[in-house]
């Protein structure tokens, strides 16, 4: 997320309360999860075992629960609970807006867009032309959608992500101050949830085409003309690359990368990064010639433990 203007150090210091290592004047351009932090960023840490991870990054200040050497070139906020003063900083730069019309004064939709009763259209939400948004949509603020897509009935686009830090008392939700961006031409089903990014953007990639009951996690990025069938559930922070199709009840675990125009046969379980170009089954996943192999062999354990019964006696 990037914000409206620059910052300075210790501008974002005192939104937070917090200690600051480096120039008052240091820049500060947004913030962003650590997979995706560019320059000018704040990234957060709160664990020890990442600590070198977030320092180390693209981002230039590190939001962190303890005091340690600055890289050179960068800053640090000093905070007690990271994870808190990150939500903080979202509430401040990016806040909750209520709406009191189906479709915001904000908006802006393109020629010959239809939009069918019932629908909701957030805050700040951009569609292009030639779009067909079937009933009982709801669009969440901040969405991006192309030209030429269509939406089924019951979708959901900009729910929050699925991120939790367990405290005593309970589980502490990151709010998400991110977005859901539809490239042209896509297609998306009846009752899909799409959620918006942490901080950056959940995109689905120009002609891609997803059936009806498809989850897409936070941040997660989808390539162009893939196709993705019913009750596929993709976790967040996925590349899938170009060309990919995943099969009906495809699951994924999170952080990982799908190579382009890999086919990922029904109700596999992507436990791992996969190469483009081969079709997969399984789970855990393998190759589909291995996994059917497999599974030819364990037909035939029986028919061997009977050999091996009949020449014991």
């Amino acid at each position: 997320m990037k914000f409206s203007q620059q910052h300075t150090l210790k501008e974002i210091a005192s939104i937070i309360n917090s200690e600051f290592v480096g120039d008052a004047d240091f820049p500060v351009l947004g913030m962003n999860e650590i997979h995706v932090v560019e320059p000018g960023d704040i990234v957060f840490v709160d664990h020890p075992k990442y600590y070198e991870k977030a320092l180390q990054s693209d981002a230039t200040i590190v939001l962190i629960n303890k005091k340690v050497d600055c890289p050179e070139g960068k800053a640090l906020l000093i905070s007690d609970d990271p994870f808190r003063d990150f939500n903080i900083l979202t509430k401040h730069f990016r806040p909750f807006k209520s709406s009191n019309s189906a479709i915001a004064e904000s908006a802006k939709i393109g020629e010959e867009t239809i939009i069918q009763p019932n629908c909701f259209i957030g805050n700040n939400v951009s569609i292009g032309k030639n779009c067909l948004i079937h009933s009982n949509v709801s669009v969440y603020d901040n969405t991006v959608i192309g030209d030429n897509v269509i939406i089924h009935s019951g979708t959901i686009l900009g729910a929050d992500a699925f991120y939790y830090k367990k405290r005593p008392d309970g589980f502490d939700q990151l709010l998400s101050g991110g977005r859901v961006v539809i490239e042209d031409n896509v297609g998306i089903g009846a009752l899909c949830t799409i959620d918006k990014g942490v901080t950056g953007d959940t995109t689905i990639g120009a002609g891609t085409k997803i059936d009806n009951q498809v989850h897409v996690g936070h941040d997660t990025v989808i390539g162009k003309k893939c196709l993705i069938a019913s009750q596929t559930g993709i976790a967040g922070c996925v590349v899938i690359e170009d060309e990919v199709t995943l099969w009906g009840q495809v699951g994924t675990t999170s952080g990982i990368k799908i190579g382009s125009k890999a086919v990922v046969m029904g109700q596999t379980g992507v436990t791992k990064s996969i190469d483009g170009g081969k079709t997969y089954f399984g789970t855990p996943v393998e190759e589909s010639r291995e996994k059917l192999k497999q599974l030819a062999h364990i037909k035939k354990i029986p028919e061997i433990l009977n050999k091996l019964n009949q020449n014991e006696g």
